[in-house]
């Protein structure tokens, strides 16, 4: 079984916004050293909570601080890029870093209306169709050259939930998957009957190894997100914190979501989660307030796979 990690430069109240992406630069060495087989990165635009921006600037980065583990995208969102542009920078990074390269492509607008309008979005929905673009574009089939032209076209992963799933599937391509669509067992058959023997599953889930305590920054923060509309950065941990019903019902469905324990605990529930899926990989997206705390979580899960 694959383990990778995909990094969400998550913000910190306190710190500036920097110290996320240069937290997300550090725990990739972390990565490598332990033997994680990939490293991703994400894409949100204007996020109190989030960093990470511009996900192939940041993929240059990581790429650059690290000599052997693979770097990719969870995910460029098509709809606010050019085809084009998403194959040349890939590109430039492939012939920079050959075969250590992978891209996730998805099909998420912005957060709010404004940051739809900063980015120019007309909320129309063509991601088969860039998709088909960006495909011509890599593997050099395009009307015009995307450069540099590589020898072998950069990995192609499609971050699907519903519709995306019958696409990544139609077209045999890999899916990277989490949420509820893991536990709907129709939709992963459906998929894998459209991709035959191109299907291949990357389960993406939270999973923290230590305190289950670590998880409530997180769980918080997803519970203010339901009530103002902003994801906000983490918080240190306030076990005296007071909850609205519908706060604490919503960190309740997020501690729900999370495995997270000893290693005898993360590892039966991990069990039962790829069993139930036939994941192929599985991409680890968690985050907590303790720097300290995740790296030594990072290492613990890599501890269960190696």
């Amino acid at each position: 079984m694959r383990l990778s990690l995909l990094d969400r430069s998550r913000t910190r109240s306190g710190e500036p916004d920097s110290a996320a992406v240069v937290g997300t630069v550090e725990r990739a060495r972390r990565a490598e050293q332990l033997g994680y087989q990939r490293f991703w990165v994400a894409e949100h635009h204007a996020v109190p909570g989030i960093a990470s921006g511009a996900p192939t600037v940041l993929m240059a980065s990581v790429a650059a601080a690290t000599d052997r583990i693979r770097v990719g995208s969870g995910g460029v969102m098509l709809p606010n890029h050019q085809p084009i542009v998403v194959a040349e920078q890939v590109g430039v990074l492939a012939a920079l870093h050959p075969g250590r390269i992978d891209l996730g492509v998805g099909r998420s607008l912005g957060f709010t209306a404004p940051v739809r309008r900063a980015l120019r979005s007309d909320d129309r929905d063509t991601f088969r169709e860039d998709l088909d673009e960006l495909r011509a574009y890599l593997d050099g089939t395009a009307t015009v050259t995307a450069r540099p032209r590589l020898d072998e076209p950069v990995p192609l992963f499609v971050l699907a939930t519903g519709k995306g799933l019958a696409v990544a599937g139609d077209l045999g391509l890999p899916v990277v998957v989490g949420g509820p669509v893991l536990d709907d067992p129709a939709a992963l058959a459906d998929y894998r009957a459209r991709a035959g023997t191109a299907a291949h599953v990357v389960v993406s889930v939270d999973v923290l190894v230590g305190d289950p305590e670590l998880v409530l920054p997180e769980a918080w923060a997803l519970a203010a997100s339901r009530i103002t509309g902003e994801f906000p950065p983490l918080e240190a941990p306030d076990p005296h914190r007071r909850l609205t019903d519908r706060q604490r019902t919503s960190v309740e469905r997020a501690l729900a979501r999370t495995i997270v324990g000893d290693e005898a605990t993360v590892s039966t529930r991990l069990d039962d989660l790829l069993t139930r899926t036939a994941a192929d990989e599985l991409l680890v997206t968690s985050s907590t307030w303790d720097r300290t705390a995740l790296a030594e979580s990072d290492a613990r899960l890599a501890g269960l796979f190696h």
